[in-house]
């Protein structure tokens, strides 16, 4: 008989396999995957036959995330990273990101982003031009001038709401042979899936609309089969990968999606059309007002679905004490460095997301001392807009 400690390590572990399957994905917290034979050990390992040896190089759970945000993108497949920057960085590095390599962004990126291109990157030998995504000659000009080896956008920018024509977009990076990537966090699958319209790879941080609920990080790219193979060679060394209990609640936040967003929408829109027409307020960014210069483009990607959960506005008193004493006195609305949530959410740029950007360029791209962020949730519309009501009577 075996010793009560050898019993305690190896009790119930090698169960025999059920007939039946779980309705929910399980969550396989397992480190490593054991085989009956060497033989099949081996075929895993070259890449012969399916199956997991090691979760750094892929797990079960966080393989049914991937196929579940693939099948909502479009998508041949898509891999998931532990926060959507990881997912940023994983994108660009396996789009050739390289010494000598140039890429074309988007101005107005989130500030991460923009730092990551700026920064890292550059110290890195890779150059970034970047331009307003939105004046498309400008940009033609760019990508025809530096032969990029991707041009990077935001379906709708962080924070100030303007969008990518992503048709018009993906001809100018694929006439000059470049990959046009998308993070698409804002929009999410439920407003628009870019592979359709003919982008190469969809970026999302999962950790705002696809987890929707504030307690998970994570990021995903959506790409093509042989993109993806790239990635996960690149994923196996670099080591940032999604855990499986993450994995598991992405997946599970993914079911409510668009029931999510559907009433966040709702929200956004009733939202910005209020503060549009309040007196302390000097303008509002956001796509579906008919004043958004890109309304008819909104219409058209869009298809009638939303134009997104997100708004910004800038506050008349265009101060930071202004905003200051404006999210302060919020009493159902929270500040709160990310968005995407059930709740809903206020943050300050200039403060936060964009903290890391020089003022000089903050202000050349738009975002100024009193531009405010307000991601909306799911609470009853009337109650957000009284909270913005009172909250507006102390600035």
């Amino acid at each position: 008989m075996r010793n009560l400690r050898t019993i305690a390590v190896h009790a119930g572990e090698r169960a025999p396999r059920p007939d039946f399957r779980p309705v929910s994905t399980p969550i396989y917290a397992s480190v490593a995957f054991a085989y009956d034979t060497m033989e099949d050990l081996d075929g895993v390992f070259a890449n012969e036959r399916p199956g997991y040896v090691y979760t750094r190089y892929g797990n079960p759970t966080v393989n049914a995330f991937e196929q579940a945000v693939a099948a909502l993108e479009g998508s041949a497949e898509a891999v998931a990273y532990a926060t959507g920057m990881a997912a940023v960085h994983g994108a660009l590095l396996g789009a050739g990101a390289c010494q000598g390599a140039r890429i074309v962004a988007a101005a107005d990126l989130y500030g991460a982003s923009y730092t990551l291109l700026d920064k890292v990157l550059r110290t890195l030998g890779v150059e970034t031009a970047f331009v307003r995504i939105d004046h498309l000659e400008e940009v033609a000009e760019t990508v025809r001038r530096t032969k990029p080896v991707a041009l990077f956008c935001e379906t709708i920018s962080n924070p100030l709401l303007r969008l990518a024509d992503l048709p018009a977009l993906a001809e100018i990076a694929h006439a000059e042979g470049a990959l046009l990537i998308v993070d698409s966090t804002f929009a999410s699958p439920y407003l628009v899936q870019p592979i359709a319209l003919g982008a190469d790879v969809v970026v999302h941080s999962a950790t705002k609309y696809l987890g929707g609920h504030g307690d998970i990080m994570g990021g995903v790219v959506a790409c093509s089969s042989t993109r993806a193979a790239i990635l996960r060679d690149q994923q196996k060394i670099m080591g940032a990968n999604l855990g499986p209990f993450e994995a598991w609640l992405l997946l599970r936040g993914l079911k409510t999606l668009p029931l999510r967003l559907r009433e966040q929408c709702a929200n956004a829109q009733a939202i910005a059309e209020y503060l549009s027409a309040h007196p302390k307020v000097a303008h509002v960014n956001y796509p579906g007002l008919d004043s958004h210069p890109q309304h008819a483009l909104a219409e058209r990607l869009f298809e009638g679905r939303g134009y997104g959960g997100v708004l910004s506005f800038e506050l008349a008193a265009g101060s930071r004490a202004a905003v200051f004493r404006f999210m302060e006195a919020l009493r159902l609305i929270q500040p709160a460095t990310t968005l995407g949530d059930i709740y809903s959410l206020v943050l300050y740029p200039a403060q936060s997301s964009h903290r890391s950007v020089p003022p000089e360029v903050r202000a050349q791209i738009g975002i100024g001392e009193g531009l405010v962020r307000l991601s909306t949730g799911i609470e009853e519309v009337a109650d957000l807009i009284a909270d913005l009501d009172q909250a507006l009577a102390a600035v």
